[in-house]
């Protein structure tokens, strides 16, 4: 077995942006081979619904899936986001699982089947880095080949639901000052639910659009909705004048016929204060101290319903620990079998179950929470969750 330095990663972060886009995964084959003798490698990429973890193979074909939680390797190390090593039968050799995230968002795990002595602790965390050099390489690849999008999907996405996914920001990110997790359901079949996100050094902005209607005349409205918010946003302009310029603009194209619920929130990183403007129907939970409570918000007029609408902020104060949950109306407005609302006792009491849980972990337990409710994975309207989890900005030394 090859004995090299540590700082044979430069080497081969190099070589992986060299790659063409279609051949990151032959080349991280070629690249572990040579410097750590590793006999397979594996990238499993988390399907839309993250239910299963998916190998990138050659298309269309793919091989053999993995639960995305539970007792396999992979899925472990996927949920935990955390390196698992895995002690096989072949003598001599494990398979070491590593996550594949970016910034917080989780994209898969990739799977290294090497010999023992190169399990150690050191080799894994040089392993771990070289997993985050493929993810992000993988996205830049994403703007010229289609092959990793392919391989996430368990069945065809409808077109509405291509146009959605397609507005995402990712599902996650995570800096110093908090982490945030999102989930979407039901994901191939997505229609007028969106979230979006943007940080810069001192603000965190995020939205929560529902917009009116189903399949693609829901897309096109929400497309609309989260351009004209983005544009408004780039412009550098207050939540409420952002909401206002969004409100012109889909009200200009739909004249009141169809309009989107949104919840707009700006964080201010240095100090936790929220400017919010709520504009809808998606609601905000916050789990403080172990207690679940909705935050209360002055209702306004969904973006487009009338012409010109007048828009205004609300303050709020987010603390470090706090937990925040924006869901949808297809969320908190779910009804049981029995004709009770979800969000009336049992989000809450599902919030209340997430405590110990990661951001990403929280937010798809909401929606696991909302199908078991409902008593069906065939959801009747689009399910939205974002959670925030809040730390603060750390104090200067």
């Amino acid at each position: 077995m090859s004995n090299q330095p540590s700082h044979w990663l430069g080497a081969a972060e190099s070589a992986l942006r060299a790659a063409p886009p279609t051949s990151l995964l032959s080349t991280a084959r070629s690249l572990l081979a040579d410097y750590l003798d590793a006999r397979s490698v594996t990238l499993l990429l988390a399907d839309y619904g993250l239910t299963v973890l998916q190998p990138v193979t050659r298309l269309p074909h793919t091989g053999e899936t993995v639960p995305a939680r539970g007792d396999h390797p992979a899925g472990r190390a996927f949920s935990a986001q955390a390196a698992v090593v895995e002690v096989t039968s072949e003598p001599g050799m494990v398979t070491a699982h590593l996550p594949v995230t970016v910034r917080g968002d989780r994209l898969g795990v990739l799977s290294v089947h090497l010999p023992e002595p190169s399990a150690g602790a050191p080799r894994v965390l040089e392993l771990a880095a070289f997993a985050t050099a493929v993810g992000h390489e993988m996205l830049t690849a994403e703007r010229d080949t289609d092959l990793y999008l392919q391989a996430r999907r368990r069945k065809r996405l409808t077109l509405a639901a291509e146009m959605q996914w397609q507005l995402l920001p990712g599902r996650g990110f995570m800096c110093d000052e908090y982490t945030l997790g999102a989930h979407l359901e039901p994901a191939y079949a997505i229609g007028g639910d969106n979230f979006d996100w943007s940080t810069t050094e001192d603000h965190l902005t995020i939205t929560v659009s529902d917009g009116s209607g189903h399949g693609i005349q829901a897309a096109l409205l929400t497309n609309l909705t989260v351009n004209a918010l983005r544009n408004a946003r780039r412009s550098g302009i207050s939540p409420a004048d952002q909401a206002c310029l969004a409100d012109q603009a889909v009200y200009g194209e739909y004249g009141g016929s169809r309009y989107s619920a949104t919840l707009l929130l700006r964080f201010d990183l240095s100090t936790g204060r929220i400017q919010a403007v709520d504009a809808g129907s998606p609601q905000l939970y916050r789990l403080r101290d172990d207690i679940v409570e909705r935050v209360e918000l002055e209702a306004q007029m969904p973006l487009g319903m009338f012409e010109e609408s007048e828009y205004h902020e609300q303050p709020l104060q987010v603390e470090p620990g706090d937990r925040l949950i924006i869901a949808s109306s297809g969320v908190h407005g779910a009804l049981s079998a029995d004709g009770k609302f979800f969000g009336e006792i049992a989000l809450r009491e599902t919030i209340a179950a997430t405590r110990s849980s990661s951001a990403h972990e929280a937010a798809r337990a909401v929606v696991d929470g909302l199908i078991q409710y409902h008593g069906s994975h065939d959801l009747p309207h689009d399910a939205a969750v974002v959670c925030l989890d809040w730390r603060g900005r750390p104090a200067a030394p």
